[in-house]
C-alpha cells in the first residue's frame, strides 16, 4: 500500500514538474442538474406566455365538415393506404398507414372503440369553440397488407377494410422542444401570466371547465401539448399554445382505470354525469384518473361566463351535425350492456342542452 501511494506520488511530481495539470473531475450529477436548470427555465418562460384559445365565429363552424384545408378530408371518405408495421402509443385499435403519395396517417377504428365516436366528436367541438386540438375525420380505409389480427373486413388481393374509422390530422405548429416533451400538466396552467403575454384565468378556466363537460379523464400530460405557432427560431417558442391532442376518452364518465367503455362516448354515463359537485363553490365534477392531472377544479366565474357564452352560440343544427357526423347511432347506449340500444342523435343533443344550461345556469362566487 506504501509502495502504491509513493508511485502515485511521484506521477503527480513528474506532471507538476512538466507543467500538465491534470482535468478536473467533473460531476455528472451537477453537469445534469445545470441542463435541468436551463431545461425548466426554458420551459417556464414558455409557459408563462402561452395561450389557450383563439377568436373564431361559432356560429359559422361547419361541424359535419370540421377544418379545412388541403390536407383535411371529406366527410365518409374512402381512402386506400399501405400499412406500415409501426408500434404506436396507447391501447386502443390503430395503426399507421400511408398515402400513395407518402403521406403517413394514423388510423384508430373499430365499432367497439369508443376512442372512435368520443375523439371525433371533442376535437370538433373544441374547434368550433376556439380551442386547439387536433384535427379528426371519419372515413373509410382500405389497407394494403394489414395484418389479418387487426380485424378488418378482408377484400381481395390481400386488402382489409375499416369502417368506421378515423383519420389525424395535427394541429398546425411546431412542437416544443423540438426533441419531443412529455406535454403540460393541468396544473401547469397556475403558471401561465397574463402580464408576460399569456392567457387569462378566465380563459383558462373555460378550457379546464370544457374538459370537465367533456369527461376528459386521460388527463396526463402526455395527452397534451406544447405548439409554437410561429415556430422556433433559435430556441426560443414563437407565439406559444397549450392544446389537448388525444381526445379519445371523453363524452363519457371519469374513470380510475381510463375504460374505454366508461369512458369513451358512453351515452348513459355522460348524460348521467353532473358538470359540478354538489359541494359549495364552483367546482367541476371530474374525479382523477390514475395517471390524470386533472381533478375536481376549481372554476372562476369569469371562466364560467367565457365557457357559457360559447356553448350558447352554437345552434341545434350545429349540434345534429357534431353527432351526425360522428355516427354515435353506431354506439350503444351503454357499452357493455348490448340491449341497452342505440341513443338517436336527438337524445346526444338533449344532453348536451341539459348540461350546457348547467353552466350557464350557474353563479361562482
Amino acid at each position: 500500500m506504501r509502495a502504491q501511494l509513493r508511485l502515485a506520488a511521484a506521477i503527480l511530481a513528474l506532471f507538476a514538474a512538466s507543467g500538465v495539470t491534470l482535468p478536473a473531475r467533473r460531476h455528472s450529477s451537477s453537469v445534469k442538474a445545470a441542463a435541468g436548470d436551463r431545461e425548466g427555465a426554458q420551459r417556464a418562460a414558455v409557459l408563462a406566455r402561452a395561450q389557450v384559445w383563439r377568436s373564431v365565429d361559432v356560429r359559422k363552424a361547419d361541424l359535419l365538415a370540421g377544418p379545412r384545408d388541403e390536407r383535411s378530408f371529406a366527410r365518409n371518405a374512402t381512402i386506400t393506404c399501405e400499412y406500415l408495421d409501426k408500434k404506436l402509443s396507447g391501447l386502443s385499435p390503430k395503426f399507421a398507414c400511408k398515402l400513395p403519395d407518402g403521406d403517413e396517417l394514423k388510423v384508430k377504428y373499430g365499432g367497439t372503440n369508443g376512442e372512435v365516436y368520443g375523439e371525433l366528436l371533442a376535437t370538433r367541438l373544441l374547434w368550433a369553440l376556439g380551442f386547439g386540438a387536433d384535427a379528426m375525420y371519419p372515413v373509410n380505409v382500405i389497407c394494403r397488407g394489414c395484418p389479418q389480427p387487426l380485424g378488418g373486413i378482408e377484400r381481395p388481393g390481400g386488402e382489409y377494410r375499416f369502417d368506421p374509422a378515423l383519420v389525424e390530422r395535427k394541429m398546425a405548429g411546431k412542437e416544443w422542444p423540438r426533441d419531443g416533451d412529455p406535454g403540460w400538466s393541468w396544473r401547469d396552467l397556475a403558471e401561465v401570466t397574463p402580464v408576460r403575454g399569456g392567457a387569462p384565468r378566465a380563459q383558462r378556466d373555460a378550457l379546464t371547465l370544457l374538459a370537465v363537460f367533456l369527461q376528459h379523464t386521460d388527463s396526463k400530460p402526455q395527452q397534451q401539448r406544447i405548439l409554437c405557432l410561429g415556430g422556433i427560431n433559435e430556441n426560443t417558442c414563437s407565439r406559444p399554445f397549450l392544446m389537448i391532442s388525444d381526445l379519445g376518452l371523453t363524452f363519457g364518465a371519469a374513470s380510475l382505470a381510463n375504460s374505454n367503455q366508461a369512458s369513451g362516448a358512453n351515452f348513459e354515463r355522460w348524460r348521467s354525469t353532473p358538470v359540478w359537485r354538489s359541494e359549495p363553490g364552483c367546482v367541476g365534477n371530474l374525479d382523477k384518473s390514475f395517471s390524470g392531472t386533472l381533478d375536481k377544479p376549481v372554476i372562476g366565474e369569469a371562466g364560467r361566463r367565457f365557457l357559457a357564452v360559447l356553448l350558447q352560440q352554437l345552434s341545434d343544427a350545429q349540434l345534429h351535425d357534431l353527432f351526425d357526423v360522428a355516427r354515435v347511432k353506431l354506439r350503444v347506449r351503454e357499452p357493455g350492456h348490448a340491449l341497452s340500444g342505440f341513443p338517436s342523435i336527438d337524445e346526444w343533443v338533449s344532453a348536451f342542452k341539459q348540461k350546457r344550461d348547467q353552466i350557464v345556469s350557474k353563479r361562482c362566487a
